[in-house]
């Protein structure tokens, strides 16, 4: 099967980043924040629990015994909160600046024959567009 750039070269690719709703944003944020302030309380060895009265978790003392593996634990599962409140599964289509597929509508990801026939109509609609003649007012 010929790829689409020989079948289309006239036709640019650009990907870009879609933003998630704000308020994703600054959980991430946060997330992000709080991460490296229980790190540091992790490494420095502080209890933040004595500061408001209360009586530590088990998890805590486990994690000044074991300061590498939970650092290494609450990098990666804040990185894990983060990455899914900062993902949004966009994939989005447009051809001329007029959007062909979204993925945000549909739910799925076009396949490949959707793809090409979305390209071939699209251009056949564009080239018919073309010939008519112009009207004027």
């Amino acid at each position: 099967m010929c790829c689409d750039s020989c079948r289309y070269p006239d036709i640019r690719i650009q990907g870009e980043n879609y933003l998630p709703q704000p308020i994703y944003r600054h959980i991430a944020s946060f997330m992000s924040m709080f991460k490296l302030a229980i790190i540091v309380l992790i490494i420095v060895g502080k209890d933040p629990f004595a500061l408001f009265g209360v009586e530590s978790p088990r998890i805590w003392a486990w994690g000044q015994e074991n300061k590498i593996y939970a650092c290494m634990m609450v990098f990666f599962l804040s990185n894990m909160i983060e990455n899914q409140c900062m993902s949004t599964g966009a994939f989005e289509i447009s051809l001329n600046d007029v959007p062909v597929w979204s993925k945000l509508e549909s739910g799925h990801l076009p396949s490949m024959q959707q793809l090409v026939q979305i390209l071939e109509n699209e251009m056949k609609l564009n080239a018919h567009m073309d010939t008519l003649p112009l009207q004027r007012s």
